[in-house]
């Protein structure tokens, strides 16, 4: 296994910490490939990236409640700033599995568009404790530089605005 890091010099101050496994299709060996970036989610207004689908008939559809289905196609950037460099989408759904509405079941694409990784996916997958101020999910797939991806990628909250119903989440 060979342990390398992106040395392109517009992610250099970047690439931190995300642990995916990728495997190289021809040479057959793993290379770990870490990263940081940064998701930016809009829960309200006309542009917003999260929005909830579905939901048990009666109740208010939220991130808290049992049976809410969300989807999200959430800007990443290369640093908190929604200004920054893009990186891509990340687009998915959210389930709100727990009866308590902590758990949320997470399926999702990080589908790159920048230069580095454009044309590549991430698929993440599993539980994820929304309260909690950093979660783990897995990596359990991927495609392009990503192919046969395999690891774990952390979650952490980095900013919440309640007014405006946005947050930056970082990912690592």
């Amino acid at each position: 296994m060979a342990a390398t890091q992106t040395k392109h010099t517009s992610f250099t101050s970047t690439l931190l910490l995300l642990a995916a496994m990728a495997s190289l299709v021809n040479a057959g060996r793993l290379v770990e490939t870490k990263m940081t970036m940064y998701f930016h989610g809009f829960s309200s207004g006309p542009n917003a990236t999260v929005v909830a689908v579905a939901g048990i008939t009666g109740k208010h559809w939220s991130f808290t409640q049992f049976g809410t289905v969300l989807v999200t196609d959430d800007p990443i950037t290369v640093t908190p700033d929604i200004r920054s460099a893009p990186v891509g989408r990340a687009q998915g759904m959210y389930a709100t599995a727990g009866l308590d509405g902590i758990n949320s079941q997470v399926m999702m694409s990080i589908v790159f568009a920048n230069r580095v990784y454009g044309g590549s996916t991430l698929e993440i997958q599993g539980t994820s404790k929304q309260f909690d101020k950093v979660r783990e999910l897995s990596v359990v797939s991927g495609t392009g530089r990503f192919r046969y991806a395999r690891g774990y990628v952390t979650f952490e909250t980095y900013f919440v605005d309640k007014a405006s119903v946005y947050s930056v989440v970082r990912m690592a």
